[in-house]
C-alpha cells in the first residue's frame, strides 16, 4: 500500500488466494511441501484452463488471454 487508493490493487489477488485455499488446500490437507507443490500446479492448471469465470462471463483466463492476443476482444 505505496499511496492512496493502493490498497485497491490488493482485492485481486486476495480474492486468487481465497479461491486458492477454500478451493484446494483446505479440502485436500496437504501432508509435505512435495504433495502441496503438485496439488497448487494442478490447482493453477485448473483455475487458468478449466475454471468459468462469472466475472470473465463464464471464460477461462486462459481463452480471454489467447482471444485478447489474437485482438478478438
Amino acid at each position: 500500500m505505496d499511496g492512496r487508493g493502493r490498497a485497491l490493487d490488493n482485492v485481486f489477488i486476495e480474492r486468487l488466494w481465497r479461491s486458492v485455499k477454500y478451493e484446494d488446500i483446505y479440502l485436500k490437507d496437504y501432508q509435505s511441501m512435495l504433495e502441496l507443490y503438485q496439488g497448487l500446479k494442478q490447482y493453477f492448471h485448473f483455475y487458468n484452463y478449466e475454471r468459468p469465470h462469472s466475472v470473465l462471463n463464464g471464460l477461462t483466463p486462459a481463452h480471454v488471454h489467447v482471444r485478447n492476443e489474437q485482438g478478438v476482444i
